[in-house]
Parts: C-alpha cells; sequence; structure tokens
C-alpha cells in the first residue's frame, strides 16, 4: 500500500524537515506486521514528493491478532491488507513520522506552523460508503477531495464498482494536521481496525483530532467507526470531544441557522421599517423590546431547558447579556468555527461583528458554516474574521464595544494570562468584556471524567479562584466585575459553566 505527499511551497525540499527524513536517503522501518519504507520520488526546489510505501507480512499480520481474531481461517491469508490503505497504513504513518505530527521541527521552529500547498494521494482506499463518503469527511476540513471508484475488474465492467476509491486530496494546511486527518479518517473510511480497540484508543482519536474533530459535521460517525461501534467508548469520546455533554446531537448544526428571537430577525426588521413608513405601527424607537415569553405566559417548561445543551444555553446566556450591555459591535475573541459569530449575524441589531481566531484551519471551516461565499452583501458588510493571537497587541481589536472570550482562557497557559490580559484590557479597552469558562467543582457531576474536561485544557478554576482573577484584573485595568451562573446552578457545586461580566469604569 502506497501514499505519497507532494508540496510545492518553495523550497519544497522543507518537506524533509518537517517529515525528520532527509530526502537523499530511503529509510526502512520495521512494524509488527511488516516493513515501512520512506523515500522521495522527487525532490527539488519547485516540487518535491515523499512516498511511504507499506509491505504488510500477511503470516506477521496474523501472528499480531491473537488467537481471539473472528476471521475465518482462509480470510486472514488472503485479504487486501497488503494492497489497500487501512488501519496498518495509519499505524505506520503515526509511528513514522510521529515528531510531523506533532508538530515540532527543531531544525525550522517556524516551520510547522506554517500552511502549505498539499497533495496526498492514495491509489487504492477501502470506503465503505464510496466517494461519497470520502468527500464527506474531508471536505469540511478544506481539502478538494478527487476520489474515484475503482471497478471489480476492468475488463469485465458490467461487474460494476468495488468497494474502492482512489484518493486524492489537494489543499493547503499544516502537515501535522493534514497527517493527523489521516490518521483518523482511514480507519473510518474502512470501518474496521486490524488490532483490538482498547479504552486509550479514546484518548489517541482526542489527540489527533485536536483542533478539528471536535466542529467536524460528521464527528458522530467518525467517532464510532474509529472505536470499532464500541457504544461506551463512543459515548465517552464524544462527551470529552463536547466538553463533557456540551452537544448532545451528532451533527453540529450550521453557524447561521441558529434562530433568532422573535423581532430580531432580518424579515422582522423589513417588515417592522415597511409598517413604520405607512403609518400602521408606531416608530421602532417607542415599541421597545418584545416582551420576553416568561411575560406573556409562554414559558418553556423545565424539563426543555434542561434537555437544552449547555453549549447552547452558554451562547444564548452571552447573547442575552449582550443585549441587555447595549453592545452594537462585538469581537468574540477565540471564535472557532463561528457558533458564536452566526448567532450574532442573525440578530441585526449587532450591526458590526468580528471573529479572531488562532488557528487559519478553524477560521476557514467558520467560512465555510457560515456560507461566506453566498452570505448577502448588507450581512457580510456586517462581518469580520481574522487571524490573530491573544497575547500580542492588535489595533483590529480596539472600537468594539463588547468582547467576548467564551471558553478561551482555560486553553492559555497561565504564564501567558498576564500578555492576554495586557491585550484585551489594557490595550482594546472595550466596554464590556465577558468572560466564560468551566467551573472544576462542578466535574464531580460527570461520573466518566477523570481529570480536565478537555485535553487542551491548561487549567480549570473553582467559583473562587475565578472571582480572585477577575477581581484582580477589573481592579488593574479599570473595570468593575459581576458574576452569573450558566447552566444548571447545582447547590453544592454550582453550576457547569462561570460567567464574568466586566464593564470598564467611565471614570478610568
Amino acid at each position: 500500500m502506497l501514499l505519497t505527499i507532494t508540496t510545492t511551497a518553495r523550497p519544497a525540499t522543507d518537506l524533509g524537515f518537517l517529515l525528520h527524513k532527509h530526502p537523499e536517503r530511503v529509510q526502512e522501518f520495521g512494524q509488527s506486521f511488516g516493513t515501512a519504507t520512506v523515500f522521495y520520488p522527487e525532490a527539488g526546489d519547485e516540487r518535491c514528493t515523499v512516498a511511504l510505501m507499506l509491505e504488510v507480512d500477511p503470516i506477521a499480520l496474523v501472528r499480531s491478532r491473537g488467537k481471539s481474531s473472528p476471521d475465518f481461517s482462509l480470510s486472514q491469508y488472503v485479504n487486501d491488507r497488503p494492497y489497500a490503505a487501512s488501519s496498518l497504513l495509519a499505524v505506520a504513518l503515526a509511528d513514522v513520522f510521529r515528531t510531523a505530527r506533532s508538530g515540532r521541527c527543531k531544525a525550522r521552529p517556524g516551520l510547522p506552523g506554517t500552511p502549505l500547498p498539499l497533495e496526498l494521494r492514495l491509489p487504492a482506499l477501502p470506503c465503505r460508503g464510496g466517494p461519497e463518503l470520502a468527500a464527506r469527511l474531508f471536505e469540511p476540513l478544506g481539502w478538494e477531495v478527487d476520489a474515484q471508484a475503482l471497478p471489480l475488474d476492468e475488463g469485465f465492467p458490467e461487474w460494476g464498482q468495488s468497494r474502492y476509491v482512489r484518493l486524492t486530496l489537494r489543499g493547503t494546511a499544516r502537515l501535522a494536521d493534514a497527517l493527523n486527518h489521516l490518521y483518523v479518517l482511514l480507519p473510518v473510511l474502512d470501518d474496521g481496525k486490524h488490532y483490538w480497540i482498547a479504552p486509550d484508543e479514546v484518548d489517541k482519536l482526542i489527540r489527533a483530532g485536536e483542533g478539528w474533530l471536535h466542529g467536524h459535521p460528521e464527528r458522530g460517525l467518525i467517532t464510532r467507526r474509529y472505536l470499532g461501534r464500541r457504544w461506551a467508548l463512543a459515548r465517552t469520546a464524544l462527551a470529552r470531544l463536547a466538553e463533557l455533554g456540551d452537544e448532545t446531537e451528532e451533527e453540529l448544526e450550521p453557524a447561521v441557522e441558529e434562530d433568532a428571537p422573535a423581532g430580531e430577525t432580518a424579515a422582522d426588521e423589513a417588515a417592522a421599517a415597511e409598517a413604520e413608513a405607512q403609518g400602521d405601527a408606531p416608530p421602532r424607537e417607542a415599541q421597545g423590546d418584545a416582551p420576553p415569553p416568561e411575560a406573556q405566559g409562554d414559558a418553556p417548561p423545565e424539563e426543555a431547558l434542561k434537555a437544552k445543551p449547555l453549549n447552547v444555553r452558554r451562547r444564548e446566556a452571552v447573547l442575552a447579556k449582550l443585549a441587555e450591555l447595549g453592545a452594537v459591535s462585538v469581537v468574540d475573541l477565540g471564535c472557532g468555527q463561528g457558533e458564536l459569530v452566526g448567532a450574532l449575524l442573525a440578530r441585526p441589531r449587532f450591526a458590526r461583528v468580528s471573529g479572531m481566531d488562532v488557528s487559519s484551519m478553524a477560521l476557514t471551516i467558520a467560512a465555510r458554516k457560515l456560507r461566506l461565499d453566498r452570505m448577502p452583501d448588507s450581512k457580510r458588510a456586517r462581518l469580520t474574521l481574522f487571524q490573530g493571537a491573544l497575547t500580542y497587541t492588535d489595533k483590529r481589536l480596539s472600537g468594539y464595544d463588547a468582547a467576548v472570550l467564551m471558553e478561551v482562557i482555560e486553553h492559555v497557559d497561565p504564564p501567558r494570562l498576564a500578555a492576554l490580559e495586557h491585550v484585551v484590557f489594557g490595550h482594546a479597552r472595550p466596554q464590556h468584556v465577558l468572560v466564560t469558562t468551566p467551573n472544576i467543582e462542578h466535574n464531580v457531576r460527570y461520573e466518566f471524567l477523570t481529570g480536565l474536561r478537555h485535553p487542551d485544557h491548561r487549567f480549570e478554576w473553582t467559583r473562587a479562584e475565578f472571582a480572585a482573577w477577575a477581581t484582580r484584573v477589573a481592579g488593574e485595568y479599570g473595570y468593575h466585575v459581576t458574576f452569573e451562573p450558566v447552566g444548571d446552578d447545582d447547590p453544592e457545586v454550582g453550576p457547569p459553566t462561570q460567567m464574568g461580566v466586566f464593564t470598564r469604569d467611565q471614570r478610568s
């Protein structure tokens, strides 16, 4: 089985630095089931290609499977494993390119973070779901997908297509991201693994999927197939990916499909303006906001409120607070894949909406989910997406009524928090800052949780620790802060999420 990776970024031979494999050498790596060979069919300044060829020893593969293998005895020796990319190739890739997958390069420290034009080719890949499934899995990650079904026998076209595809992926991405996409999705497409699936596979999935899997529209299918349809492991993995059940649905909703409350959509604005022009309604300034559903006797039942996922309740709490504060321009710092940005755009009261994230891949996915290419001009004029880091001053962060850090600060290393504080509260200085973060005291309510809620969390605070940090920051930068619970406020351990609302002191 064969995988080739080609780049045209100049100098293209930098691919050797990223992979830690010299273009002038042929290297072999022993595996329990065969031999992996890395070589470069071409290596020049303008174009460089690396090939990973895996030669499978069927006898060694049988011996590595153990006596409990359910395979029919003959099928253990006669199968497609030596020829078709599968979990075998994923395991070899993880071993051979371990350092590249982690995004480290001592010789060129800045190189792993640079997106490169890449082309990935797999001549034969078992795909239970056909070319359509390959597109569903790779296109949301920013890849241009060319998946061609292979015939059972070219000499007998009437026999139809096989379950194999010839897959080519083209796009611009970090090499580490591309390798992790393949590591996770190769066994998913094959819908099978050659080894026993133990509980530590959940940790492997979370690590390899960091930054892209939690927002993938097919994350439910990916998780189930990767974990061999072992439902207990899949439930644990989905809960961890969704930060402990923040999203109960297995398919994420596109960011722009969140409905705005009655009276806040663009259609409502247009209808109100037309009625005002015809004299059929009082001016909008005199109408005020419509009473909440509770005041109209239409309050949702408590059961429905509790059934709502935590991430939806968090987003609704932030939106309600921004409306209460009268914010018109809002920047979402660490916007991820655009869920809050889409909800803000759905409400015309927010005339200027921006999203900033350090991940270019997250911004690419956000643009796709927001349907930026098909967005009406009037809405597009209100939106700005840009890449940036919260630990560096940036003039693009200034001039907003409110800034939101929703589940962001816990991803920052504690020594870098001071820089974030200076950037947000000292340099950007919006009128209001909303900060939400997990309440670690509430973690005891998640029976399957060990450690922090997410593998990328650098810390999680108690209510007292969050209050101490927020009070200190507010005092240093001329703000005052109040605290509100998000989610069910447990009488013993508090809510799952805590929110600090900072308002700038006018005297500062």
